[in-house]
């Protein structure tokens, strides 16, 4: 509980975009979210990253990208 006050994690939504391909589970359209995430410390910034996630539109299943 303690270190619940102490860091903190906040998340937003910098965009949304159709991707290129459709969904394997249904065959809907997939896009791509742009989610920024900071951790914090007492209110101080730690660390800060930029995610891109992949979900269907019609199933919202989250899609997972392999290379």
């Amino acid at each position: 509980m303690c270190l619940e006050l102490v860091y903190h994690e906040e998340k937003r939504e910098l965009g949304r975009q159709q991707a290129p391909g459709v969904c394997p589970y249904c065959g809907g359209k997939v896009s791509a979210v742009d989610i920024e995430t900071k951790w914090l410390f007492c209110f101080l910034p730690l660390c800060f990253k930029v995610k891109r996630k992949y979900s269907c539109s019609s199933c919202d299943r989250r899609l997972v990208l392999y290379y």
